[in-house]
C-alpha cells in the first residue's frame, strides 16, 4: 500500500504499510507518523498484510503456517510443564509457613518421628509398590526433650474402654490427605516397608525434640489414671527399692538375704539402670535422691575394667534415655563421659571391639582366655552410641558401631541370615561356626538389626535386609513343635543337628516381630509372635512356681505323663528376667488383647510370692520346681528394676503415650530413645 507522504521506496514494506517511516529516519518521526497510523485504522495494514501474503508462493505460505503451529503447540507444553510445578511450589511455600508459626528465639527442630516420606531411598528402587499405609500423626515443636505424661498414682481408678493402641490418633483431615499424598512403600520378601526421608546426620548442636501434639495437651489435661495393677507394680518398686537404699545405696547390686550388695563396676549400676523407671511410675522423691548421687558420687576416673556391652546398654543407655525423659543436662554430661571412656574398646585390627575397656586406664582388653567377643555384644550397642553422637554433634561414636556392623553384614559363615557367637577381634571373622541360636551370645544381634532401622527412620536397608534374611533362617531351621500342645519354639542348630533347647532370652523375639510388624513388615511375623508368646507363657505356666527357668528342653515326641517342657537341674534357676513381660508388652500394645495384662499379672504375683524378701528387695531363685523351697540366691540382678518392672508397669497401662512406640526404641536393657526425625 501507499506510504506517507514523503516516504521513500525504500521506506515501504513492514514499516510503510503503517504509514511510518523506516528507522533509519528516525524515531521522534516515526512517533508522530504511530500517531497517523491509528487514523487511517487497520484496515490498511491489513490490505497490506494480505497482499503481501497472495505474493508468497505455496510452499513458502505452508512452511510459516507450519511454524506458527509449532510456535503455539511449544507455547502450550511450556506452560504446562513450568506453570503448574512452579503453581504448587508457591502454594507449598505459603502452607508451610502457615503451618509453621514462629516461636521467638526457637529455632524449629526437626519433625520428632516418621513424617510422611518424599521419596523411598534410592536403594530400593527396584522393589515394587504396594498399598501405602496408615500416616502418622503430624509432627509439632518444643523446648527440651519430651515430657512424658507422668502422674503420681492416685486410687481413683475409673473403668476404661479400652481402644486399639496400634491405630494411630485421628488426624485433622488436611494433614492426612497432604501425607496420603506423600507417601510412597516398599516391599522386601513380602515385607510392606514404609521408607523414611534420609536421617539426620550427626550435629554440633543438640537437636530439640517435637512440640507435644494437641491430642497429647489434651492427655495432660485428663491423664490416663493409674489402675490397680500399675499401683501393685509401683508397690513392687518401692519394695525393692527400699533394699536397695537401706543396704546397697551407692553400689551395683543388691544381696537381699544377706543385706548387703555386690560390685561388678563399681559404678551404682542399679541406680543408674532405675533412673527412667522411677520416672515413668512417677516416683519423684525416688528419682531425686538418686539424681543427687549420680550429680555428687558418680565418678567414672576409676581404674575398674568395665564389660563394653554391658556398660554401653544399663549405664550409657540409662543415662541417655533419663536425658530424653527429664531434659536434666546432668545426665547427657555424665552420658558424653562414659561414652568417650568406652571408646578404646573399638582400637583393634579389626575394628571389632574387645569386650572389656579400663574406663580410667582408656585400655582395652579381650577376656583372657580368648581373642573373640561375642556376636551379640559387638552388634547390641549401635543403639546406644548412634545416639550419643546425635546428641554431641561427634561422629566418632556413630562412626565406630556402624563400621561394625557393616563388616558383619559382609560376613562369611552364616546360616541363612543366622549368625555364629563368636567373633574374632584381630581377624574380623566368625569363628566356632557351625551352631547357631537366638538365645545367649547372639539374641539381641537380631533385635538392634530392626531397631537400628526404626532408629534411623527406615532408612538404612542392609540392616532391614539381615533382619529379614535371619527371621527366614530362624523359620527354616529353628522353629519346631512340641508335643502335646503343639507349641511353637525357637531351638537351636550345631553342625546340623537341632537341639529342642530354648533359653528364656528367646522370648524377646515374640516382641521384636510384633515391633517389625506394627513398622509395615509381613503380617506372617505377627502371626509368628503370637504363637511365640503363648509358648513363652507355657514356659511360666507349666512350672510348680508358675515361674519360667533360665532354659527349658521341649518334647519333640508325645510320651504319657509328660508335659511340653522339661527341665534340667542346672537350668532351673530364675534371675527375674524381663523378655517375657517386654514381649507381652508389645503384644498388648499392638493387639489390644487383654489376655497378655492377665498373662503378666500371674508372673507378677508369682514373682510377690517366692521371690520377695520381707526386708526389702526381690532375690533369684535357684528352683523354679520348688515351691515349697525355691532356693534364693540372694541377688536382685539391676535389671529387675531397670526392664522387669518397667515393662510390667507400660503392660498394664491403657496409655499409648506412655513411652509412644512410634515415638521412642527401647533398648536392649528397656531403656527408651528417641526415633530419629529425618533430614
Amino acid at each position: 500500500g501507499g506510504g506517507a507522504p514523503g516516504a521513500s521506496a525504500a521506506g515501504t514494506g513492514r514499516w510503510g504499510c503503517l504509514g511510518l517511516r523506516p528507522p533509519a529516519a528516525g524515531w521522534g518521526s516515526a512517533l508522530g507518523s504511530a500517531r497517523v497510523a491509528a487514523a487511517h485504522g487497520w484496515g490498511l495494514c491489513r490490505g497490506c498484510w494480505l497482499g503481501k501474503w497472495k505474493q508468497l508462493s505455496r510452499l513458502q505460505r505452508s512452511v510459516i503456517l507450519f511454524l506458527f503451529a509449532f510456535l503455539a503447540v511449544c507455547g502450550v507444553v511450556s506452560y504446562t510443564s513450568v506453570g503448574e510445578p512452579w503453581k504448587s511450589l508457591t502454594n507449598k511455600s505459603s502452607e508451610e509457613q502457615r503451618s509453621e508459626p514462629e516461636v521467638p528465639g526457637l529455632k524449629l527442630a526437626n519433625p520428632a518421628v516418621l513424617p510422611a516420606p518424599q521419596k523411598a531411598d534410592a536403594n530400593l528402587g527396584a522393589y515394587p509398590e504396594l498399598s501405602p499405609q496408615k500416616p502418622p500423626k503430624p509432627p509439632h515443636v518444643r523446648r527440651g526433650p519430651p515430657n512424658l505424661q507422668i502422674r503420681p498414682p492416685r486410687r481413683d481408678v475409673r473403668p476404661k474402654t479400652h481402644h486399639d493402641p496400634s491405630r494411630a490418633v485421628e488426624e485433622p483431615v488436611q494433614t492426612e490427605k497432604e501425607e496420603k499424598t506423600e507417601k510412597s512403600v516398599i516391599s522386601w520378601r513380602g515385607a510392606v516397608i514404609e521408607p523414611d526421608q534420609s536421617t539426620e546426620p550427626p550435629s554440633s548442636k543438640i537437636k530439640e525434640p517435637e512440640k507435644p501434639s494437641s491430642v497429647e495437651a489434651e492427655d495432660e489435661k485428663e491423664p490416663v489414671p493409674i489402675n490397680d495393677r500399675q499401683l501393685a507394680v509401683i508397690e513392687a518398686f518401692r519394695h525393692a527399692w527400699k533394699g536397695y537404699k537401706d543396704f546397697a545405696w551407692g553400689h551395683d547390686e543388691l544381696k537381699p538375704l544377706s543385706k548387703s550388695y555386690s560390685e561388678w563396676f563399681g559404678l551404682g549400676l542399679t541406680l543408674i539402670d532405675a533412673l527412667d523407671t522411677m520416672w515413668i511410675l512417677g516416683l519423684k522423691e525416688e528419682f531425686e535422691e538418686a539424681r543427687k548421687w549420680i550429680a555428687n558420687e558418680l565418678v567414672f576416673d576409676k581404674n575398674v575394667d568395665v564389660n563394653l556391652f554391658e556398660s554401653t546398654i544399663r549405664i550409657l543407655g540409662g543415662l541417655l534415655s533419663t536425658y530424653h525423659l527429664s531434659g536434666d543436662s546432668l545426665f547427657l554430661e555424665k552420658a558424653k563421659d562414659i561414652g568417650n571412656r568406652l571408646m578404646p574398646a573399638f582400637k583393634t585390627p579389626s575394628k571389632i571391639p574387645y569386650s572389656d575397656v579400663n574406663i580410667g586406664r582408656g585400655t582395652a582388653h579381650p577376656p583372657r582366655w580368648t581373642s573373640d567377643s561375642t556376636v551379640a555384644e559387638v552388634t547390641s550397642i549401635q543403639l546406644e552410641f548412634r545416639e550419643l553422637s546425635r546428641l554431641t554433634g561427634d561422629e566418632k561414636f556413630q562412626k565406630a558401631v556402624d563400621e561394625v556392623m557393616k563388616h558383619v553384614h559382609t560376613l562369611s559363615g552364616k546360616n541363612d541370615g543366622l549368625v555364629p557367637m563368636f567373633i574374632n577381634t584381630n581377624s574380623g571373622q566368625f569363628t566356632h561356626l557351625g551352631v547357631y541360636t537366638l538365645g545367649a551370645r547372639a539374641d539381641s544381634y537380631y533385635e538392634y538389626l530392626l531397631k537400628q532401622w526404626i532408629q534411623g527412620g527406615k532408612k538404612e536397608n542392609e540392616l532391614l535386609e539381615d533382619y529379614m534374611r535371619a527371621i527366614e533362617g530362624v523359620k527354616k531351621h529353628l522353629l519346631q513343635r512340641s508335643q502335646p500342645k503343639q507349641l511353637t519354639f525357637v531351638g537351636e542348630l550345631a553342625h546340623g543337628h537341632f537341639s529342642a533347647k530354648m533359653d528364656h532370652l528367646v522370648c524377646f523375639l515374640p516382641g521384636t516381630l510384633a515391633l517389625g510388624a506394627h513398622n509395615g513388615l509381613t503380617a506372617d511375623h505377627m502371626k509368628l509372635a503370637e504363637a511365640l508368646i503363648e509358648t513363652c507363657y507355657q514356659m511360666y505356666v507349666q512350672v510348680e512356681t508358675g515361674l519360667s527357668p533360665e532354659i527349658v528342653h521341649f518334647n519333640l515326641h508325645a510320651q504319657k505323663g509328660h508335659k511340653d517342657v522339661e527341665i534340667k537341674p542346672a537350668d532351673r534357676h530364675n534371675l527375674l528376667r524381663p523378655e517375657t513381660v517386654e514381649s507381652l508388652f508389645y503384644m498388648y500394645r499392638f493387639t489390644g488383647d487383654k489376655k497378655y495384662q492377665d498373662w503378666g499379672w500371674e508372673i507378677l504375683q508369682n514373682f510377690n510370692k517366692y521371690t520377695r524378701v520381707p526386708t526389702g528387695g526381690y532375690t533369684s531363685i535357684n528352683n523354679v520346681q520348688n515351691p515349697s523351697n525355691p532356693e534364693p540366691r540372694d541377688k536382685m540382678e539391676s535389671f529387675f528394676l531397670g526392664e522387669t518392672l518397667k515393662y510390667m508397669f507400660l503392660l498394664f497401662s491403657d496409655d499409648i503415650d506412655l513411652i509412644n512406640l512410634d515415638k521412642y526404641v527401647f533398648n536392649t536393657e528397656a531403656h527408651p530413645l528417641p526415633i530419629w526425625a529425618p533430614a
